[in-house]
Parts: C-alpha cells; structure tokens; sequence
C-alpha cells in the first residue's frame, strides 16, 4: 500500500512540475499575452508608459530571480520586490538582546537563517549569535518551536525561542500559547510581523517618487494567504486602485499573475484574485485566524531599517505573559522615540527591502557583503532579495530559459 502511494504522489508531483515548472509552450503564451496588452496600455496612456510589478514573498522572488522570469518580461514592465523576508527586517536591538541573554547563560533557540543577522551594535564585543555560540553562548538551532519545546523540557535550562516570521508561523506559536504547550523554563519572544501593513506602506513610500515608474500592481504571498485569506488584501486593491494577484510560486503561476495585473490594467480594473486557487480561499483559516487572535494582539512593530510600521507585528495576549520572554527577561518594547537605523554605513537593504533600488545598486553588494560572510540583514536569509540576487542572478538558467523561448 506504502508503495502504491508513493508512486501515486510522485506521479502528482510529477504532473504539477510539467504544468507550472516544464512547460516553455505556456510560459511563451504567457509572455506574448503580457507583451500585448503592454502595447494596448501604451496606445492609451502614450508610447513611453511603463510600469513596476511588486512582488511581496522571498520565494515569489526566488522563483523570478532563479527562473529568469524578468529576462521574460517586455520593456517597460519591472519587477521589484518588496519586504518578503522576516528575518531581513528583524531590527537589530532583539538580536543584541538575544546575544546577551546567551552570554549570560540563557539558552537561545533560533533558526538557521537568523543565525548569522548581524547585530549593529556588538554585545561585548559579540555581533551574532553565531559568534555568541562560538565564545561559548548558549546557542541552538531549533526548525520550530515544537523542536525547543521537546529539547527545553529534556534539558530544563532557563531558555527563550526567539520566533521570526510572517503570517505562516503565527498558528504554530498560537496554538503552544493556547494549549499551554510551553515548559516553565522556555519563554517566546514574539517578533511575528504582518504583511499587508508592510505592503501598504511600501507602495506609500514608493509612491512618494511620482518621477519613477508606479507600481500598478501586486504579487500577494501565497503561503502568507493560506492563512489570512485573499480578503486581507482587498484594502491594498481599493485604496491604491491597482490589481492584487494572490499567487502560486513555481514560474506558471508568478507569469500567470503578472498576466491576470495586465488584463486587470487595461479593463481598468482593481480587484484582488486568487491564482493559487489550489491552495487559497477567500476568507483563509477561520479557526486558525480566531486561534491566532486569542493568543496575540496587534501592535505597532519596528522593521529593521525602515522604522515603525503600524499595526504591523503580533504581542503575547497579557493572559499568556508567562511565556512571554519580554517579561520574563525584562526586553524592553522599542518605541519610536528610542529606534535608531539599524542597518550598518553603506549597506542600502532598507532600500532593496521596500523595492526603492536593486541589490546591484548597493555599492557592498558581493564585495564586503556576500552569503558566506553577510554584512547587511538582506544577504543572510535564503528570502532576502540580496542572498537570492547573490546565488541566483544573472547568466545562467536564466538566459536558458529566455533563448529557448524565442524559438517557439
């Protein structure tokens, strides 16, 4: 029986890679139909009309980086990415508490991507937790909390999970919160962000340079919008008056996307729809939506180096504060008073973060700031726009893919 389901899922598989993967034959269609109603926005709007698509998920952003999926796209269409990465706009000062309280012997449970975020200000002389561990910190990688959970309850040492994220881990630290899952000697820092609020200041900001290209439409998170629903993003769509595009995240699905913006824009319409219906509805997880609200209560949040975004992170309910590790370690809040810029001299991640410039605008890009040695937040996690741009961009699977595209 095991055997017959593994064929049967790999032959599932299988089938999706051949139509959202391997499929040149649509991916062309695709193109061509974008590139058309590019020419029928230019015969009413003039000649030289262009426009940016916003892109708001690290793995969207991938996908169009490692499918050269802008080396597809007809002058005058730019893709730019927006804030899709937790780890890159985790502000500094929670780093450099966590740094301490691993010097002072307080196990700190964090996941692989936050692990080499470097900090601005060093903590005894300690800028991550990476070199924490390494001058004897107490520093462990967790992939959830249900890992720090299973190894604080063997180990019984005072200890704090440190919970980065968007929308997608927020059910997880809900649900241990609600069902009383925590031991006494592990307490959650929450830095739990949302998305539409950041997604509603970066078009504001970019806004704010009428002489660029607009954005004139937005690729949503999927993974994000399993959770929220496609109704978290209407607001987006009527207050700007530009389509919203829920979206899959294989190479199809962000062309079938950018597609369905194009069609919006010369119907002169502003609407938000689901292209991963296969795993989106409109109204998302209630259960896990209430879940979430019983645990956490929205807050102004700092993001690292674009500064206060209203009602834009997630705070532990008073009724669990015994889990929450401000209290229990005594984390002051940041205010917006007390936050600085927390990216360090030179470094233009806050730029990249809200789609103002491209990594390759930044003059530390590959050269003081690369994967193996990070200088700026956007570099470290596998979501950063820079850490993608670094490993994937230019050249390779991407001049593949558009020179087999102009044979067919």
């Amino acid at each position: 029986m095991g055997e017959i389901l593994t064929y049967t899922l790999l032959q599932r598989l299988d089938s999706l890679e051949k139509v959202f993967r391997a499929n040149l034959q649509l991916a062309n269609t695709l193109r061509n139909y974008i590139s058309r109603k590019l020419e029928e926005l230019r015969k009413r709007e003039g000649s030289d009309f262009s426009l940016k698509i916003m892109d708001f998920c690290g793995t969207h952003e991938w996908t169009i980086v490692h499918f050269g999926l802008r080396s597809l796209m007809p002058k005058g269409i730019e893709l730019v990415a927006g804030p899709g990465c937790p780890v890159c706009v985790t502000p500094s000062y929670y780093i450099e508490q966590a740094i301490r309280l691993s010097l002072e012997g307080i196990t700190i449970y964090t996941y692989g991507d936050t692990f080499k975020l470097p900090a601005i200000n060093p903590v005894d002389g300690v800028s991550s937790l990476e070199e924490a561990r390494a001058r004897g910190g107490r520093v462990k990688l967790a992939l959830s909390l249900m890992d720090a959970i299973r190894d604080a309850k063997a180990t019984g040492k005072d200890s704090l999970f440190l919970g980065i994220g968007f929308e997608t881990v927020a059910p997880g630290y809900a649900r241990a919160l609600v069902a009383d899952m925590l031991p006494p000697n592990l307490k959650l820092l929450s830095q739990v962000k949302l998305t539409p609020p950041a997604m509603f200041y970066s078009l504001d900001i970019l806004r704010d340079k009428p002489t660029d290209a607009p954005v004139m439409g937005v690729i949503a998170p999927g993974h994000v919008s399993t959770v929220t629903g496609a109704k978290a993003w209407v607001p987006v769509a009527e207050h700007f008056g530009i389509p919203v595009v829920v979206s899959g995240f294989e190479p199809i699905d962000v062309l079938s996307s950018i597609a369905e913006i194009m069609r919006q824009l010369v119907n002169r319409e502003a609407s938000v729809k689901i292209e991963y219906t296969r795993a989106v509805t409109w109204q998302g997880d209630l259960k896990t939506q209430a879940m979430i609200h019983r645990a956490f209560e929205v807050a102004d949040d700092a993001w690292r180096g674009i500064g206060f975004i209203p009602l834009s992170g997630l705070r532990i309910r008073e009724k669990y504060s015994k889990n929450d590790a401000r209290e229990a370690y005594g984390i002051r809040e940041l205010t917006p008073a007390e936050w600085k810029k927390d990216t360090p001299p030179g470094c233009r991640c806050a730029e990249v973060t809200l789609g103002k410039a491209k990594p390759t605008d930044c003059p530390m890009f590959m050269k003081k700031c690369t994967p193996e040695k990070p200088y700026g937040p956007c570099m470290v996690s596998i979501e950063g726009t820079c850490a993608v741009w670094a490993r994937f961009g230019g050249g390779g699977l991407a001049q593949e893919i558009a020179a087999e595209l102009e044979q067919i």
